[in-house]
């Protein structure tokens, strides 16, 4: 019956869908009525009627689709790509038509809005400064994304000849080769998370997301929709499907301020009625939804919403599917009723949890004593809010983001699912009292299996930096059940337990080693057992102390360039023939080496949420570093490990430390990976670095906080400078071991199985000649759990390559036990 009563609806509507909407945009309107329609008209009888463009338009409000059949197109043999700048919004939409007459495949749209977002983003920022710049040298207040396809190079070529053309005056770039389009594709993809990176309180919001309008009056659409936001006290961000007339456009609100509620029903009123005196419809592409079913009486008028109604009575007769949703949507006034609970301002977030929103809504904003300064997010509320469901952590390949979900595929341990954990938890939506619950064990748990590896803070385009919060939620968790559990504080104190170690080695390693000892660590650690522990060496303060002593090392008083190496908790304690091969590499390129007694830079305690003990050593260590940093004999602070200065270069830079901001700044400036070093000053060290010839293949793994923050370039340029560009750099994600996250028992297979994604195949794959080289100290652990190869510091291949190994001060590593 479903099919006929369709029809028969149809039938008495005819008239009245066809006077409502024009035939350009028919497809995007009435919910698939005016396809029933069509067939009708060609004669389809009532059982044979095809409804997938009814059911697909209806928003999952008429049945469950359980199965689909796709209909599939060859793919373009050739395929040409334009980036046309312009200095306004307005001159960029008044090229919209004459572009299509060249006959594109798509015209993509950003403006000024999102191109400043993407400025504001680490990861996106070399995309916009690829950009052509319109005439004059400004940067672009809006782009458009050119695409042609056609079946062989010469017709895309022609296409290209076509447009420049058809814009004289305007700055094109033109792109032929995939991984150059894919580049330039980037930015266009991310456009809607960047807006929500943007700093204020005010953010775009989406209720007239994607009104769809005859493209010949695309740019009147536009101009008289910035009018209406203007107006409002205002601003949107415009962009996306230029050339089929549909733009995603989203004002600036904030929707914790009453007035901001009040403009986004005004603005969403007349937007609604612009779009249908242009032709259009108010929403082409994403749907109504809750903010938008008010008012599609006022848009379709009561005799098609009847309609409407009576399909959904077919089809549902106990309004069990997506209830609310087009029929029965309520009254204009009820826009802003169904917005979540932490989005909504107290006066007019009444809605259907009634006394408990009111609640929620009494409650202040956030008034936390945090261990972090969010102001680089605008402040707390914004940073836990960041998310907005784009969903760029559930990608499987390519960057870093997001290792655990690449390796369990649940949504709960993407970004997103961590950000809306911690959303739902700190904004109170978890307690009646609208209080932050930091000890919900749901939350915890949801936590648990972030690495911490700091990708989402840089691939993420809105900027979500699970890291920062996942620590913050932990402190504040610690702070109010009075202490850290004990795990937290032993791996958060990794310094203290190494140089325990370090002052005896041979006798801790020889007792870790032991089964009964190793079962009791086992026991109160939660550690696997399968898992080897570092050992512990005798440490570098004593070798570099006994060779001043000796006559070693040269007074770095000395009117010498001097570069000071932070001994971190690993390189001075486990890994100490990494610290020896930073000396030896500095002195044969003519600097003294100074090794001061600085205190941790707080890694691990940051990564286990012990805040407090963090701020605490940071201050310390900075008040060692910053008589270096502002002595401009000193050229350097190098350090061994990736993480320990990406506490240095960023966690500082955002705790809440004693130490003024300007002077973190000063020592962070300063600072830098060791090998980096070497490589970016080649030209003016005080001696002229000579490599060995004769350099063997090179395979490299990055570490996860050098890949999100500075990229591997700063390891592998110098490898590359030492075997002539015989290094092969792994297009690995994070390696799963993680500081400690690795050694977890409940932690194990998921760490083994992170690294089994990108690391371990490909090391095991190299060739026996190849060296392995990781800069993390975690990183070579774990393949040397996962593979059996040991891989080497990149520091500890350049002391082989810049003497002759007869000279060489840096024995092999041990193989892990």
């Amino acid at each position: 019956s479903g099919p006929r009563g369709v029809a028969d609806v149809c039938r008495r509507r005819a008239d009245l869908i066809r006077r409502r909407f024009p035939k350009t945009i028919r497809r995007n309107a009435g919910y698939g009525l005016d396809l029933v329609l069509q067939q009708l008209d060609r004669g389809v009888p009532d059982e044979d009627l095809d409804l997938s463009g009814l059911i697909c338009g209806s928003e999952g409000t008429l049945a469950v689709v359980v199965g689909a059949k796709l209909k599939l197109v060859s793919a373009p043999k050739a395929t040409a790509l334009a980036i046309a700048s312009f200095a306004s919004l307005d001159a960029a939409m008044d090229a919209v038509n004459p572009i299509l007459t060249t006959g594109p495949s798509a015209v993509e749209l950003l403006d000024d809005v999102v191109l400043r977002a993407a400025r504001g983003n680490e990861a996106c920022r070399p995309y916009v400064d690829l950009l052509p710049r319109p005439a004059g040298g400004a940067e672009p207040a809006a782009v458009l994304y050119v695409e042609y396809q056609a079946d062989a190079p010469d017709a895309v070529e022609a296409a290209l000849s076509h447009l420049t053309a058809t814009l004289p005056g305007v700055s094109v770039h033109c792109y032929r080769d995939t991984p150059a389009m894919l580049k330039a594709w980037t930015l266009r993809k991310a456009g809607e998370p960047l807006l929500h990176g943007l700093p204020g309180k005010r953010k775009p919001q989406t209720f007239v997301e994607d009104n769809a309008v005859p493209v010949e009056l695309l740019p009147e659409f536009v101009r008289r929709f910035r009018e209406i936001v203007t107006r409002h006290g205002t601003r949107a961000a415009y962009w996306a499907h230029a050339s089929v007339g549909v733009l995603h456009v989203r004002p600036m609100l904030d929707l914790h301020d009453p007035a901001d509620l009040a403009r986004m029903r005004a603005i969403a009123v007349e937007v609604a009625d612009l779009a249908r005196d242009c032709g259009g419809v108010m929403s082409g592409e994403h749907g109504d939804g809750r903010v938008r079913g008010p008012l599609l009486e006022r848009f379709f008028g009561s005799e098609l919403v009847a309609a409407f109604a009576e399909v959904k009575r077919l089809f549902d007769p106990a309004g069990m599917l997506n209830p609310g949703n087009i029929v029965g949507a309520g009254p204009v006034a009820s826009i802003t009723d169904h917005l979540r609970a932490a989005d909504r301002a107290g006066p007019d977030r009444e809605g259907a949890n009634g006394a408990e929103d009111r609640a929620v809504a009494a409650s202040p904003r956030l008034p936390l004593d945090t261990y972090f300064d969010y102001a680089d997010q605008d402040d707390f509320g914004h940073a836990v809010e960041q998310c907005n469901g784009a969903g760029f952590c559930r990608k499987t390949a390519g960057g870093t983001m997001c290792p655990s979900y690449r390796a369990t595929l649940d949504e709960r341990h993407s970004t997103r699912g961590r950000g809306n954990a911690l959303r739902e938890a700190i904004r109170g939506e978890l307690s009646i009292d609208g209080r932050p619950r930091w000890d919900d064990p749901d939350t915890h748990a949801t936590l648990d299996l972030c690495l911490s590896c700091k990708a989402c803070k840089t691939e993420c385009p809105s900027n979500v930096d699970v890291a920062r919060l996942k620590a913050e939620y932990l402190a504040q968790s610690w702070r109010q059940r009075g202490k850290p559990p004990l795990r937290a504080r032993v791996f958060g104190h990794v310094r203290t337990l190494n140089r325990l170690g370090a002052m005896t080695p041979r006798l801790a390693n020889f007792a870790s080693s032991l089964a009964p000892v190793r079962a009791v660590l086992n026991r109160v650690l939660n550690l696997a057992p399968r898992r080897t522990l570092p050992p512990f060496a005798p440490s570098l303060h004593q070798w570099f102390a006994r060779r001043a002593r000796g006559g070693g090392v040269e007074d770095p008083r000395l009117p010498r360039p001097t570069v000071v190496l932070y001994g971190d908790c690993f390189t001075s304690y486990n890994d100490p023939h990494v610290g020896r091969a930073s000396v030896e590499v500095l002195e044969a390129l003519g600097y003294a080496v100074a090794l001061p007694p600085v205190a941790c830079c707080g890694r691990a305690m940051i990564s286990t949420g012990l805040l407090a003990g963090a701020i605490a050593s940071a201050d310390r260590a900075l008040a060692t570093l910053l008589p270096y940093a502002d002595d401009p004999h000193v050229r350097a602070i190098v350090v061994a490990e990736p993480s320990c200065l990406s506490a240095i270069k960023d966690d500082w830079l955002q705790l809440k430390l004693r130490t003024p901001i300007d002077a973190r700044r000063r020592v962070a400036a300063k600072s830098y990976l060791v090998e980096e070093f070497v490589d970016r000053f080649w030209d003016a060290h005080p001696t002229r670095p000579a490599p060995a010839a004769g350099a063997p293949p090179v395979v490299l793994h990055g570490h996860c906080h050098q890949k999100a923050l500075w990229g591997d370039d700063t390891s592998a340029n110098l490898l590359r400078r030492l075997t002539g560009g015989n290094v092969t750099v792994l297009p690995s994600g994070c390696c799963g071991m993680a500081g400690s996250f690795g050694y977890a028992a409940d932690k194990y297979d998921v760490s083994m199985a992170i690294g089994e994604l990108s690391v371990f195949p490909p090391v095991r794959a190299a060739a026996a000649d190849a060296l392995i080289c990781a800069p993390g100290t975690s990183c070579r652990h774990q393949i040397n759990d996962g593979t059996g190869r040991v891989a080497l510091h990149p520091i500890e291949l350049a002391a082989r390559l810049l003497r002759p190994p007869s000279q060489s001060l840096t024995p092999p590593p041990r193989a892990l036990r």
